[in-house]
């Protein structure tokens, strides 16, 4: 009986330990993760606990619907987002604030030298501040947790992640999506806008995936 308790305990664990650190896969399941610390650029995404995004996932048919860019101040990591407003979260927060916890980490194959890191936070940091935008609109004005990794990576590194889509492109006619469409914009809803989305960012032919070993 002790024996099946202890391997019981066991199992629960691992389970929990794969849960958390693995990008919405178990290791051996297609996809081979590097172990390795967090790193300036890496990307990190989670399903946020927001009212909005249920939504966002129905819009984008991915579980991905917050992300944030790491960079390091001293020596620790944090999550510059957009959020309200646009800040640097410590990473072992951001970690926490998502649903259960879970999150994926992807980055480059090849690491950014040391000058490109300091220009893409020196691009980062004349967004500091700025607004949430619930509009997921273009304009540097407000800005949304996807449009501010990829104007980061472009501006900073010359890097697009990805092409730009529209909002015609996403699951829009969605009764609940409607919904939420009709709330925010009434009349003036324009389908041909310009956005860049979580779920693109994650599957960017660029990035790879990688498990942090500590944090």
């Amino acid at each position: 009986m002790r024996k099946e308790l202890l391997l019981i305990v066991v199992i629960t664990i691992l389970a929990a330990s794969v849960s958390v650190s693995s990008c919405g896969q178990k290791q051996g399941q297609g996809q081979v993760q590097e172990t390795v610390v967090p790193q300036d650029g890496d990307i990190v995404f989670h399903e946020s606990t927001s009212r909005q995004s249920p939504i966002i996932k129905l819009a984008q048919h991915s579980r991905w619907t917050h992300c944030g860019i790491v960079f390091h101040i001293g020596n620790k990591a944090f999550v510059y987002e957009a959020v309200e407003p646009v800040k640097y979260t410590p990473l072992n927060d951001w970690i926490a604030r998502g649903k259960d916890g879970v999150y994926c980490a992807k980055r480059l194959d090849n690491p950014l030298p040391a000058s490109t890191i300091e220009k893409m936070k020196a691009v980062g940091a004349k967004y500091k501040g700025k607004h949430y935008d619930t509009l997921f609109q273009w304009s540097d004005n407000k800005l949304y947790c996807s449009e501010l990794i990829w104007k980061i990576y472009l501006q900073g590194a010359d890097i697009e992640l990805c092409s730009p889509e529209q909002f015609s492109d996403f699951h829009i006619s969605n009764p609940i999506v409607k919904k939420l469409i009709n709330e925010r914009y009434g009349d003036k809803f324009d389908p041909s806008e310009q956005l860049v989305s979580p779920k693109a960012l994650y599957n960017s032919s660029l990035l790879k995936e990688v498990r942090y070993s500590e944090l």
